[in-house]
């Protein structure tokens, strides 16, 4: 069974919406910035979203959910109606919203004012509003999805778990439509302190626009960022009945675990390559029919260097692309908005450019970095995630 793509929806760094960011990003723009509220440290870039998520809400509703909720529900919104609002069955409908941390900024707000005033002044609220399946719930709520609400939590790839989820109940024949992505909210203070004590971020602060440098000679880490991305996926049998646009197929998608280290990649890439292989499997597709891979690629020396030889050994020589250059690492939403993307270079016919790349390609990255952006036919492309725990989701589009 065939599953499209039928909506997108998205809130990131670059834009508001699907198209502001898409533009941003064929530009070669950045959405890192310096001075970041709630980071607690001066010298702090970050991919902050671009428009605040609770102005697309009623104020009192705003209130009530924390900014990763908001997020979602402003992303979701937007590929609801760019679906056509399908007219599906509730006990047809799902909703699967990865995150990799959830309601963080809400947890720690609340924690402040226990700490101040005492558990009276604590908001009655707090649980609902820190809850990482919350997202899925209120996305179920708000659509009338009663055909199971998911929260994949795998870190760095639990928004590309999302969609592989979704299109696995596609498949199963447990629903007709899925509203699947990912949604992140997480800059504060000790998220922020503990990526640096664990000397993941990057270092290059002076510029915060050319602070994340994937694949780079001088890489140093990743700039964390937040923002959301949402697709509905279809059976291709029910968005044909509705006469619905399609944007793109989802061919594949391949999860496999590294069994290995909670934060590093196995150094043999067995489980990047597992993932990789498993999607052109389920897609029935050969390496060389992938015309480029959006890659994983958070600017780390050891994840990209990782990366790259799994590539290789599953592709060869790809062309590659890394988004996360102009938008920052999303965390829990990463995976949704960089699948986002390759529908969108699957529909549009072009391959988005790689900045930071100034020093050059580090020498132990053998694959064909884009920096300019290549306008080409693009018949199927691979969108790689690899999470902490050694968690790792290939998803492949096509047209």
């Amino acid at each position: 069974m065939h599953v499209v793509v039928t909506g997108l929806g998205a809130i990131t760094p670059l834009g508001g919406d699907v198209a502001s960011t898409w533009d941003a990003l064929l530009a070669g723009e950045s959405g890192i910035r310096g001075g970041v509220p709630h980071a607690g440290h001066p010298d702090v870039v970050a991919g902050t979203m671009a428009v605040d998520p609770a102005e697309s809400l009623p104020p009192v509703r705003a209130r009530r959910l924390d900014r990763s909720q908001q997020a979602a529900l402003t992303a979701a919104a937007e590929a609801w109606a760019d679906a056509g609002a399908p007219d599906v069955d509730p006990d047809r409908l799902a909703s699967a919203i990865g995150t990799g941390i959830g309601g963080v900024r809400t947890l720690l707000k609340e924690d402040d004012v226990l700490e101040s005033a005492g558990t009276r002044r604590v908001s009655p609220r707090t649980v609902p509003m820190l809850m990482p399946n919350a997202a899925a719930a209120l996305i179920s709520i708000e659509y009338g999805a009663r055909a199971g609400s998911y929260t994949p939590v795998s870190a760095c790839s639990s928004g590309a778990e999302a969609l592989a989820l979704g299109a696995r109940l596609i498949r199963a024949g447990e629903a007709d439509v899925v509203i699947a992505g990912g949604t992140e909210a997480a800059i504060t203070p000790i998220t922020v302190a503990g990526f640096a004590q664990a000397q993941a971020l990057s270092r290059h602060t002076a510029d915060p626009a050319s602070a994340s440098r994937p694949f780079a000679a001088d890489r140093s880490g990743f700039v964390l960022s937040e923002g959301a991305a949402v697709v509905v996926l279809e059976s291709a049998e029910h968005a044909a009945a509705r006469g619905a646009r399609v944007h793109a197929v989802l061919a594949g998608a391949g999860i496999a675990a590294d069994a290995h280290h909670i934060t590093a990649p196995a150094a043999d890439g067995s489980g990047q390559i597992s993932a990789m292989r498993k999607a052109l499997a389920q897609a029935g597709l050969t390496p060389e029919q992938i015309t480029h891979v959006n890659a994983h690629a958070t600017g780390t020396e050891v994840g990209d260097a990782a990366e790259a030889r799994a590539i290789g050994k599953v592709l060869g020589r790809a062309t590659v692309t890394a988004p996360k250059a102009s938008l920052g690492h999303l965390f829990g939403a990463a995976g949704a908005i960089e699948a986002l993307i390759a529908v969108l270079s699957v529909k549009h016919g072009v391959i988005p450019p790689t900045r930071n790349l100034a020093t050059g390609v580090a020498p132990d990255i053998d694959l064909d970095v884009v920096t300019d952006r290549r306008d080409a036919p693009q018949q199927a492309v691979l969108s790689n995630s690899f999470g902490f725990g050694g968690q790792n989701v290939s998803l492949i589009l096509t047209p």
